[in-house]
Protein backbone atom coordinates (compact mmCIF):
# COMPACT_ATOMS: atom_id res chain seq x y z
CA UNK A 1 0.00 0.00 0.00
CA UNK A 2 1.50 3.32 -0.84
CA UNK A 3 2.34 5.84 1.72
CA UNK A 4 1.80 9.90 0.97
CA UNK A 5 3.91 12.34 2.96
CA UNK A 6 0.67 13.71 4.20
CA UNK A 7 -0.17 10.65 6.21
CA UNK A 8 2.23 11.30 8.69
CA UNK A 9 1.61 14.24 9.18
CA UNK A 10 -0.83 14.78 12.91
CA UNK A 11 -1.90 18.32 11.28
CA UNK A 12 -3.43 16.09 8.70
CA UNK A 13 -4.49 13.21 10.88
CA UNK A 14 -6.28 15.70 12.97
CA UNK A 15 -7.88 17.20 10.28
CA UNK A 16 -9.52 14.21 8.83
CA UNK A 17 -11.01 13.17 12.02
CA UNK A 18 -12.69 16.64 12.27
CA UNK A 19 -13.66 16.06 9.02
CA UNK A 20 -15.31 13.12 9.62
CA UNK A 21 -17.53 14.33 12.29
CA UNK A 22 -18.84 17.14 10.45
CA UNK A 23 -19.47 14.63 7.59
CA UNK A 24 -22.14 13.15 10.61
CA UNK A 25 -23.68 16.55 11.35
CA UNK A 26 -23.74 16.79 7.62
CA UNK A 27 -25.73 13.75 7.29
CA UNK A 28 -28.18 14.61 9.93
CA UNK A 29 -28.81 18.19 8.13
CA UNK A 30 -29.39 16.12 5.10
CA UNK A 31 -32.17 14.02 7.26
CA UNK A 32 -34.05 17.29 7.87
CA UNK A 33 -33.49 18.44 4.19
CA UNK A 34 -31.15 20.80 4.89
CA UNK A 35 -28.96 20.37 1.89
CA UNK A 36 -26.99 23.20 1.92
CA UNK A 37 -26.10 23.72 5.12
CA UNK A 38 -24.70 20.18 4.59
CA UNK A 39 -22.77 20.47 1.32
CA UNK A 40 -21.39 23.40 2.87
CA UNK A 41 -20.33 21.77 6.23
CA UNK A 42 -19.09 18.95 4.24
CA UNK A 43 -17.25 20.92 1.09
CA UNK A 44 -15.31 23.16 4.14
CA UNK A 45 -14.61 19.63 6.15
CA UNK A 46 -12.70 18.12 3.61
CA UNK A 47 -10.94 21.24 2.46
CA UNK A 48 -9.27 21.12 5.37
CA UNK A 49 -7.62 17.91 4.99
CA UNK A 50 -7.32 18.18 0.75
CA UNK A 51 -5.78 21.60 1.46
CA UNK A 52 -3.04 19.60 3.68
CA UNK A 53 -2.70 16.51 1.25
CA UNK A 54 -2.54 19.10 -1.88
CA UNK A 55 0.07 21.13 -0.59
CA UNK A 56 2.53 18.17 1.34
CA UNK A 57 2.37 17.21 -2.37
CA UNK A 58 4.52 20.94 -3.40
CA UNK A 59 7.93 20.91 -4.60
CA UNK A 60 8.62 24.43 -2.71
CA UNK A 61 8.49 25.23 1.05
CA UNK A 62 6.59 28.52 0.52
CA UNK A 63 4.15 26.70 -1.96
CA UNK A 64 3.23 24.09 0.59
CA UNK A 65 2.55 26.91 3.16
CA UNK A 66 0.20 28.72 0.84
CA UNK A 67 -1.74 25.53 1.11
CA UNK A 68 -1.56 25.05 4.63
CA UNK A 69 -3.02 28.94 5.24
CA UNK A 70 -6.56 27.74 3.04
CA UNK A 71 -6.33 24.67 5.48
CA UNK A 72 -6.39 27.12 8.52
CA UNK A 73 -8.90 29.14 6.60
CA UNK A 74 -10.84 26.09 6.16
CA UNK A 75 -10.85 25.86 9.63
CA UNK A 76 -12.25 29.27 10.46
CA UNK A 77 -14.76 28.43 7.51
CA UNK A 78 -15.53 25.21 9.82
CA UNK A 79 -16.07 27.25 12.72
CA UNK A 80 -18.61 30.31 11.23
CA UNK A 81 -20.76 27.40 9.36
CA UNK A 82 -21.07 25.69 12.88
CA UNK A 83 -22.04 29.09 14.48
CA UNK A 84 -24.95 30.11 11.98
CA UNK A 85 -26.30 26.09 12.55
CA UNK A 86 -25.98 26.78 16.24
CA UNK A 87 -27.53 29.81 16.17
CA UNK A 88 -30.64 28.27 13.50
CA UNK A 89 -30.74 25.87 16.77
CA UNK A 90 -29.97 23.15 14.37
CA UNK A 91 -26.97 21.67 16.69
CA UNK A 92 -26.37 21.83 20.53
CA UNK A 93 -24.34 24.26 22.57
CA UNK A 94 -22.40 21.23 23.42
CA UNK A 95 -21.28 19.74 19.85
CA UNK A 96 -20.57 23.74 18.71
CA UNK A 97 -18.01 23.91 21.71
CA UNK A 98 -16.89 20.66 20.86
CA UNK A 99 -15.92 21.71 17.20
CA UNK A 100 -14.74 25.34 18.02
CA UNK A 101 -12.45 23.50 20.62
CA UNK A 102 -11.35 20.67 17.61
CA UNK A 103 -11.15 23.28 15.17
CA UNK A 104 -8.88 25.38 17.07
CA UNK A 105 -5.85 22.30 17.69
CA UNK A 106 -5.38 22.10 13.86
CA UNK A 107 -5.18 26.12 13.91
CA UNK A 108 -2.36 26.41 16.05
CA UNK A 109 -0.82 23.08 14.87
CA UNK A 110 -0.90 24.65 11.24
CA UNK A 111 0.67 28.05 12.60
CA UNK A 112 3.46 26.19 14.18
CA UNK A 113 4.44 24.14 11.53
CA UNK A 114 4.59 27.02 8.82
CA UNK A 115 6.97 28.65 10.84
CA UNK A 116 9.29 25.16 10.27
CA UNK A 117 8.73 25.51 6.35
CA UNK A 118 11.14 28.72 5.94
Amino acid sequence: MGNFRFQNLDIWKISIEIADGLFTISDELEEKRLYRFAEQLRGAGMSMSNNIAEGSGSNSSKDFRNFLNFARRSAFENANILILLHKRALIAQNTLDHYLDELDLPCRKITSFQRTLS
